[in-house]
């Protein structure tokens, strides 16, 4: 009988002592990055092309309005942060090691952000392209009267595309990563210039689309910056009052390129316009269309983000085959 009582005096015992025993072997929650306690985050103000941008708290539903913007937040790992993207049409899928993580991604618009899709998604923060947002796009005043920080993705040059990276290394308390990528991208553009760099420029033109002429990039694009890392000149490199100009048939023959450099997104398809190219009265008559030195490239490839050193790499290939044999 003394048995089977002290049986049963350890067995309440236990029933009592198991939540504090838990309580105690149980280790404390780990901070990992990008889920501090918000209490525990101190406030971070940039300078975001002459926008202040203050965050008080770490981001927990992030829009990323572009592909560049959604193929960074994946290679730095912030993937299950972005809770949706847009300008899909402008892209031809993520760079294969990205893949994977890109598809967990839901699609917010597949063109450009809708007003109505932005305000209802919940979000309180936004990377996207500049040209996402102004007059004829998404009004950041009112977006911030939502709770949402926009911080623009405007580079104009790798300076600036690097202190974006580093900014959201910041944001997301991952600057080691940011500052890893950073590094990996200026090694291997520092690479491809060594290697060209006894090269004579090869004449680049970029042919985005045609028409009444062809639209292509000025001085002041990324693009061109890409272009000159990769060994080449961008003829319409003079043109420096904006972005994306429409030249005329007549001065694309006159600058003579060497190579065109076309752009490849949803409409119309790279292989309509290598076809208006060659169809063209005035362009089939340049030896590069002759010859057919055309480089296809994705647009979402010649954006600043992600993708600069895999861009530098694509163009010098291209420029220089030989080289790179």
């Amino acid at each position: 009988m003394k048995k089977k009582k002290l049986l049963l005096w350890l067995f309440c015992a236990t029933l009592v002592l198991m939540p504090v025993l838990a309580g105690c072997s149980s280790n404390a929650p780990e901070n990992k990055a990008g889920t501090e306690n918000p209490g525990n985050y101190e406030k971070l103000t940039f300078d975001n092309y002459g926008r202040k941008v203050v965050i008080e708290a770490m981001p927990q539903k992030v829009l990323t309005l572009g592909p560049n913007c959604s193929e960074l937040f994946v290679a730095l790992g912030l993937v299950d942060k972005v809770i949706g993207n847009s300008l899909d049409n402008h892209s031809r899928g993520p760079l294969p090691e990205y893949a994977d993580d890109y598809a967990k991604i839901p699609e917010l618009n597949y063109s450009s952000a809708t007003r109505e899709a932005v305000i209802s998604s919940g979000a309180d923060f936004i990377y996207g392209i500049d040209w996402q947002f102004g007059s004829e796009g998404l009004d950041i005043a009112e977006l911030e009267e939502y709770g949402m920080k926009v911080y623009m993705n405007s580079a104009t040059t790798f300076e600036e595309a690097y202190q974006e990276i580093a900014d959201i290394g910041k944001i997301f308390h991952i600057e080691d990563k940011a500052a890893a990528f950073i590094a990996d991208q200026k090694e291997r553009i520092a690479a491809v210039e060594k290697k060209v760099s006894n090269q004579e420029p090869v004449k680049v033109l970029v042919y985005d689309s045609g028409g009444e002429g062809v639209y292509t990039c000025g001085g002041t694009n990324f693009e061109t910056l890409l272009i000159e890392k990769a060994g080449g000149k961008n003829i319409f490199d003079d043109i420096t009052d904006k972005q994306w100009a429409m030249v005329s048939y007549e001065e694309v023959l006159k600058r003579d390129p060497d190579i065109i450099v076309v752009h490849d997104y949803d409409v119309p398809s790279l292989k309509e316009k290598i076809k208006s190219i060659k169809n063209d009265p005035g362009l089939s008559r340049l030896d590069c269309v002759k010859n057919e030195m055309f480089i296809p490239i994705t647009l979402e490839s010649v954006l600043p983000g992600v993708r600069m050193a895999y861009s530098v790499e694509l163009l010098a290939k291209g420029f220089y085959p030989d080289l790179f044999k």
